[in-house]
């Protein structure tokens, strides 16, 4: 570590035309007292949703042996690699009031309830359009946002632009569309387009007009052109690991506005812009990462902390015959063919492979002492279970150390609710997934003695 009399404004970033690049953490970006003291900065608390719709073959998700020594299930397998930094919890319930698929609008309802832990209100009644929760995310944006540039960042693999509309049992699409709420009335729209995120995260903010783009793309090849010069007028007064560091950051940043814009030349070519915006990349596995490394170097730039991404929204028919499941995803969550399960399973594992793939950027990610995947709580599951979309044991994996508060490489299995029972004070009722929200708010800092209807804290 470098040590001088006065350290790195932590919040410093490049500037040029157009332009702010963050800068990631930097050892002179520690103060030089503490790097006296050989003291190691307090690791930054960050926490993550990953959201995947239209629950999963959840037989073949959930381990057959509980403890330290679990074998990975099918879906579960491409984590395997990242077993000390994972835990597999089963059994939690969501409390929807005995609603299921039979009972129409469940999409939507248990999208909404995941952070929010409210049911949601039908579309336009009583003089209001929409009404939830403050979700979870936004909870623990309020406590980690303030050192941030940006608060949090809500991110999908699905655009929402038809969210005005009706979707599910009478209930407005935005309750399938997000997960994220500022408030009971203000849901928060999911940016699906990399070159959007890109543009909010380190450009100018301008038009999202594709033509805007397109021409300031001619203009200015590359954000980091103009602010080359103090790229190496900083470079020279860093040591050798800050500006090993840099170097590497900025060919990542590089790196992904390279792919942006590789991208939006192929569907310039291939199809109308209207049909497919700029930016998006051809194939579901590409779009996903390069969607997760956007997320990366959000975490490692410290642009913010807290970030809610839905793999796809409820009620989702995508195809995926690259992997040979070319039925919708959600139709064939209600078919019980084992042909139509069997295109279901790989659906559930190609997004686990995505999943693994986020999980080793942040493993390889530096971050003060260790990694960003030490340093994070991620969530990664979905708001009902399998087939008949049933609202209890459902589907959850808490990956990361969280800054040391979390000890992975088991299978926790909570006393669930396989009746639908709703009354959790009943003996079949099931342990609410506000338990584990209650837990992971005291595991980043933030002290309350409830969240929702959580009846307790787990044990993890």
């Amino acid at each position: 570590m470098m040590i001088t009399k006065k350290a790195i404004p932590r919040r410093t970033v490049l500037r040029g035309i157009g332009a702010t690049v963050a800068l990631p953490l930097l050892d002179g970006m520690v103060p030089a007292m503490t790097a006296l003291a050989q003291t190691p900065a307090r690791p930054i608390r960050r926490f993550g949703v990953v959201y995947v719709p239209n629950g999963v073959v959840i037989d073949q998700w959930t381990p057959a042996t509980d403890g330290a020594g679990f074998e990975f299930s099918p879906i579960l397998k491409p984590l395997e690699p990242f077993r000390d930094r994972l835990l597999v919890l089963t059994g939690l319930t969501q409390n929807v009031n005995g609603l299921t698929a039979q009972s129409g609008a469940v999409h939507g309802r248990c999208a909404t309830k995941f952070l929010t832990g409210a049911i949601p209100r039908p579309f336009g009644q009583e003089g209001s359009d929409f009404l939830a929760g403050v979700s979870l995310d936004q909870l623990i944006a309020r406590e980690l946002g303030g050192d941030t540039q940006l608060g949090s960042l809500e991110l999908s693999l699905e655009s929402g632009d038809k969210g005005a509309g009706t979707c599910d049992g009478g209930y407005s699409c935005t309750y399938s569309h997000t997960i994220t709420w500022r408030s009971p009335q203000t849901p928060l729209p999911m940016e699906h387009n990399p070159r959007v995120v890109f543009e909010r995260m380190f450009g100018d903010g301008g038009s999202t007009d594709p033509a805007a783009r397109h021409a300031r793309m001619r203009r200015d090849r590359s954000l980091l052109d103009s602010v080359t010069d103090k790229v190496a007028d900083l470079s020279r007064g860093l040591g050798p690991s800050d500006a090993g560091k840099l170097s590497e950051y900025l060919d990542a940043v590089r790196d992904i506005e390279r792919r942006i814009q590789r991208a939006e030349e192929q569907v310039s070519r291939e199809l109308p812009a209207f049909d497919q915006p700029a930016g998006v990349p051809a194939t579901f596995a590409e779009h996903a990462r390069l969607m997760f490394d956007l997320q990366v170097l959000a975490y490692q730039s410290d642009l913010t902390r807290v970030i809610t991404f839905m793999v796809g929204r409820e009620f989702s028919s995508r195809t995926y015959p690259e992997v040979g499941a070319p039925g919708g995803h959600h139709p064939l969550s209600h078919e019980s063919s084992a042909a139509s399960q069997e295109q279901l399973l790989q659906i559930n594992i190609h997004h686990a492979e995505q999943f693994a793939y986020y999980l080793d950027r942040l493993r390889e990610t530096p971050d003060g002492e260790g990694s960003l995947l030490d340093h994070v709580i991620l969530y990664y599951g979905a708001g009902m279970s399998s087939g008949s979309h049933q609202p209890w044991n459902l589907p959850i994996v808490l990956a990361g150390g969280g800054a040391g508060q979390l000890t992975g490489g088991r299978h926790i299995r909570y006393a669930a609710d396989t009746e639908g029972v709703t009354a959790y004070s009943s003996a079949k009722g099931g342990t609410p997934l506000a338990n584990l929200h209650l837990t992971v708010l005291e595991k980043l800092g933030m002290r309350m003695d409830a969240i929702h209807d959580s009846t307790g804290r787990l044990d993890l």
